[in-house]
């Protein structure tokens, strides 16, 4: 909770105002009020807006990652091409958040190490105002088409294939600096993210190995249509700290003490700077990246037989995995991640958009810090407009069940390998001895139908 006395003297600073105005350009911006959002869509016009919202209580501003033509003509109703028509751009935003400071300190570098190694020079980072950091690339920087397609269109599917691409190219290379850093002292590792010794070590063959996804937050669910990150030189409601920018060749000397509203200074790295950006200097990270996603999905295809059917009527809450029935207890860390599997899993097991609305709403108000429902119902939105749908993660997928500790296998388990497959299985052998008839609504299916 930060004092209006606190926030109104911070954005009283003519060159704050400055700096905020001048990244709030075609973006989408909402104040926030210590715990609540300003109405959705609104604008940053001049400085006075800044300083009479500071005035009216204003903790911090949140701006958007995509740049629109005329921002206040949003509106949660607008499609999918509606909404392409009316972006004219996006900037890549890298959040990252390890839970551990230093940590996260050690993630940013990698990450600007991993877009320099691309060609990147325009690459920008500040202190997120917590615990981590945030890495920008500007949009400038990227091509305006890629394979015939118009790159403005491509959010948020090409920033977040980019996300998972450099967090591949950095994973072992973090888990090493990470285990040096604590001179291999798993007791330290623990105590600082306060997780269980089964979520970050993997035995293989009799041997200990530390799981550096564990405890790397990169995820890709923060990178969705409309979602804004805090602006630079805002105050952070949780520590009180200024969300900073800062030379990203520095980022490992970079200090808390930095971010304290008193010491706090305008920096010659602005964020998002796109004065500096080539075209086409991005290319080359994009095109790495919307390979390695193929890759991915060509691995992902031979895993799941292409004769998976999804019901066609909704499968009951008592058919549901433990995972699941875990997760719908409700959250303390890693709700983000078990919102995309929910989403997918439900759409898997014959559920429509109306019933997995209602599920999860009533999931989230279970969890101890309920996510914010228009982020929410916007990626229920997204799923809703895509294409492709696809089954939840697997059962394997260290990132997901076992990541966010809900991976409690029951014997049935051991039948399958994922989520939806446990209960559309499951459906498959009640209705063949015919115990779940038209209350379950599942459809007849073979039990080769594996995910």
């Amino acid at each position: 909770m930060i004092p209006i006395s606190v926030s109104l003297s911070h954005y009283k600073i003519s060159d704050v105002q400055e700096e905020i105005i001048a990244n709030s350009e075609n973006r989408e911006v909402a104040a926030r009020f210590n715990d609540n959002f300003s109405k959705r869509p609104d604008i940053l016009r001049n400085k006075s807006d800044i300083l009479e919202l500071a005035k009216q209580g204003a903790t911090s501003f949140h701006a958007s990652e995509e740049l629109w033509r005329n921002p206040l003509q949003l509106d949660p109703s607008l499609r999918r091409h509606e909404l392409d028509n009316l972006r004219i751009g996006w900037d890549l935003v890298i959040d990252i958040d390890c839970g551990v400071f230093e940590y996260s300190k050690i993630a940013a570098d990698l990450i600007v190490n991993a877009l320099k190694f691309h060609k990147i020079k325009s690459i920008s980072c500040k202190f997120s105002g917590n615990k981590g950091f945030h890495i920008g690339v500007p949009f400038e920087a990227f091509p305006k088409r890629i394979m015939d397609k118009e790159t403005k269109n491509m959010f948020p599917e090409a920033p977040k294939k980019i996300a998972l691409y450099i967090k591949s190219m950095i994973m072992e290379e973090f888990g090493n600096r990470i285990m040096d850093f604590e001179k291999h002292d798993f007791g330290a590792l623990l105590e600082k993210t306060g997780k269980a010794y089964s979520e970050v070590v993997l035995v293989q063959n009799g041997t200990k190995k530390f799981n550096p996804e564990s405890i790397l937050q990169m995820d890709t669910l923060l990178i969705s249509s409309r979602h804004l990150y805090r602006m630079a030189y805002s105050l952070h409601e949780k520590s009180g700290l200024v969300s900073t920018p800062l030379n990203p060749d520095k980022v490992l000397l970079f200090r808390k003490e930095f971010a304290l509203p008193k010491n706090v200074k305008i920096s010659r790295h602005r964020f998002l700077d796109s004065s500096d950006a080539d075209l086409n200097e991005a290319k080359q990270l994009l095109v790495a990246a919307l390979d390695f996603s193929l890759k991915k999905e060509e691995d992902y295809k031979d895993k799941v037989p292409k004769e998976f059917k999804r019901p066609e009527k909704a499968l009951p809450e008592e058919l549901f995995p433990p995972c699941v029935k875990l997760i719908l207890n409700g959250m303390e860390d890693g709700r983000k991640r078990a919102l995309l599997i929910l989403i997918n899993y439900f759409a898997s097991i014959g559920w429509d958009y109306e019933m997995i609305e209602k599920r999860l709403k009533e999931w989230n108000a279970k969890n101890k810090e309920p996510i914010r429902e228009p982020y929410l119902l916007g990626q229920l939105r997204y799923h809703k407009q895509m294409r492709k749908k696809v089954p939840p993660p697997n059962c394997d997928n260290e990132m997901y069940m076992v990541g966010i500790g809900v991976c409690k296998p029951d014997n049935f388990c051991q039948k399958i390998r994922n989520p939806a497959q446990y209960t559309t299985r499951k459906a498959w052998l009640i209705s063949k001895g015919g115990k779940i008839g038209k209350k379950a609504g599942a459809a007849k299916q073979s039990p080769n139908n594996d995910l």
